[in-house]
């Protein structure tokens, strides 16, 4: 199950990514730099939901509701999902 403090750092990862500046992701989100900045940071205490739904968005991204799992992945399932994730990038 993710806590705040991971998905601040997908979020994190993700903005890079995109390269948006942390003022340039809270613009497109309506929220404040500082607030964005305590998400990354894993110094935000709570975030309500409209407000990650808002980042997520400007990301392009999205909540996914699944089952937990009762098990953690193995290495060679988390290895055969990454060379899946490379082989979809490159057929972009």
């Amino acid at each position: 199950m993710l806590d705040l403090t991971s998905i601040g750092q997908e979020i994190a990862e993700h903005r890079k990514k995109l390269k948006l500046s942390q003022a340039e992701l809270a613009r497109k989100a309506g929220i404040s730099r500082a607030t964005l900045e305590a998400l990354e940071n894993g110094r935000a205490g709570e975030l309500g939901f409209s407000k990650l739904t808002k980042l997520l968005a400007a990301l392009g991204l999205e909540l996914k509701l699944q089952a937990a799992s009762s098990r953690r992945p193995t290495l060679d399932e988390l290895l055969n999902e990454d060379r899946d994730d490379q082989s979809l990038d490159r057929r972009r």
